[in-house]
C-alpha cells in the first residue's frame, strides 16, 4: 500500500477533523478503555477494507462496531434479544461486545462473512465524543498489524500504523489494557467467546448461566476450517517475536527451572512476571542479564492486565529471544489474561511442580 502521512491527534486537539476522515472513508486509530482501535465507517466497504489492508488482517476475521450512547442499534442490528438488553443496561458503555444478528445491510466485509455483527458502546471520553461527531456505526479492532500485541498507548499504534492510516488519535493509556468481553447473545443461553474485563462472574450475575466456548479456556485458536464468530479465535495474535513458555507452578518450583535453563539461552532472556515471583527469584538467583518486565502483585489483577500487552512489546525492543512468563490462576479478570498469555506463548504452559 502507499505510504500516508499519517496525523498524530494530540489529547488537547479537536476532534472534527478525525470525525470528518471517518464519514469520508478514512482509517482513524483512536483509544478506548481497553485497548487503540483501528475505526473506519462499518457501512463503507471500501473504509473497512482498508482497516485490513492496514492490519495485514485476514479478511474472515470479524470486526466489532462501536456506537455511542443514544445511537439507535437497530440502524446496525436486527433484534435485541431480552439478555442482551440486560447485558446492555449492566455494562454499556463498557468493555462488552454483544454479538447480534445483523441488520441486511451491514456489509458482510464488516461481519466476516456472518450473519451477526459484533457491537459495542466504548466508555472513553474521547472514542465517545468521536463516535458522537461522526454519527456513524465505526468498525474497529485493535490498532496493532496482525499478529502483533495489542496497543495501548498512541505510542504503540504508531510504531505499527504510521503511514499505513490517516490518523491517530491520543487518548493517553488505556485503562483496561485487554480487549472486550465477547459474549454471543443469539442463542437461548449466552456463549462467552473472548474474556475480558467484564468477567464471567459478572455476566452471570446479571443473566445468570452463561456457557464458555471450548477454545477460550485452551487459549488456543480453532482449527483453520472453522468460520470464526468472533474477532481473535482463529489467528495467531499478541506473540511477541521471541519464544514464550509459560511455567505453571510454585515460585520455588518456577525458580528452578529458570535457572537450569537460563544456560541454554543463546540470546537475550526474559521474564514476564508478577511482582511476587521476581522478589522471590532476586532473593536466590542473579537476574542481572535477564531482562524483566514486573507485571504487579498478584493481588491486583487490574494493574497487570493493563501492563500485558505493553510488556510483551518491550520484549521485542530488547530483542529477547526466549521468554519465561508466569502461569496465573485462570478465574476472574486472571482468566483474560491467562487467555492472551497462552495464544502468545502458543499454548505452551509447563508444569514444573516435581508431584505434576
Amino acid at each position: 500500500m502507499s505510504k500516508i502521512d499519517t496525523r498524530w491527534i494530540r489529547e488537547d486537539e479537536p476532534l472534527l477533523d478525525a470525525a470528518l476522515a471517518l464519514r469520508a472513508g478514512q482509517v482513524v486509530a483512536f483509544p478506548t478503555e481497553t485497548v487503540y482501535g483501528l475505526g473506519a465507517d462499518a457501512m463503507n466497504e471500501d473504509a473497512v477494507r482498508a482497516i485490513y489492508s492496514a492490519k495485514g488482517r485476514p479478511s474472515d476475521n470479524p470486526l466489532i462496531v462501536h456506537i455511542y450512547p443514544g445511537f439507535d442499534i437497530r440502524r446496525v442490528v436486527q433484534s435485541v434479544p431480552a439478555k442482551a438488553q440486560r447485558l446492555m443496561d449492566a455494562f454499556w458503555p463498557g468493555p462488552l461486545t454483544l454479538i447480534l444478528p445483523r441488520r441486511e445491510d451491514v456489509p458482510y466485509v464488516t461481519t466476516g462473512g456472518l450473519e451477526t455483527v459484533g457491537l459495542r458502546m466504548p466508555s472513553h471520553p474521547k472514542a465517545m465524543e468521536l463516535l458522537r461527531l461522526a454519527d456513524v456505526p465505526v468498525a474497529a479492532p485493535s490498532a496493532n498489524r496482525s499478529g502483533r500485541p495489542s496497543p495501548t498507548t498512541a505510542s504503540h499504534v504508531w510504531e505499527d500504523m504510521q503511514g499505513r492510516i490517516y490518523a491517530i488519535v491520543d487518548g493517553g493509556p488505556c485503562e483496561v489494557g485487554l480487549e472486550s468481553t465477547i459474549i454471543d447473545v443469539t442463542g437461548d443461553v449466552p456463549l462467552l467467546l473472548r474474556p475480558g474485563g467484564i468477567t464471567l462472574e459478572m455476566l452471570r450475575s446479571v443473566v445468570g448461566d452463561v456457557e464458555v466456548e471450548p477454545s477460550v479456556a485452551k487459549g488456543l485458536a480453532i482449527s483453520k476450517e472453522e468460520h470464526p464468530r468472533a474477532p481473535g479465535m482463529k489467528y495467531r495474535h499478541y506473540a511477541p517475536k521471541g519464544a514464550l513458555v509459560l511455567l505453571k507452578g510454585s515460585d520455588g518450583s518456577k525458580t528452578r527451572y529458570l535457572a537450569e535453563h537460563l544456560p541454554d539461552v543463546h540470546g537475550k532472556a526474559g521474564v514476564l512476571a508478577s511482582s511476587e515471583w521476581i522478589a522471590y527469584m532476586r532473593r536466590v538467583m542473579d537476574l542481572s542479564a535477564v531482562h524483566i518486565e514486573d507485571l504487579g502483585s498478584r493481588t491486583q489483577p487490574d494493574i497487570m492486565a493493563r501492563r500485558l500487552f505493553g510488556a510483551l512489546r518491550n520484549f521485542d525492543e530488547n530483542a529477547c529471544t526466549d521468554i519465561f512468563g508466569e502461569a496465573l490462576q485462570e478465574d476472574g479478570l486472571f482468566m483474560a489474561m491467562m487467555n492472551r498469555m497462552r495464544r502468545a506463548a502458543s499454548g505452551v504452559i509447563l508444569s514444573v511442580d516435581p508431584e505434576s
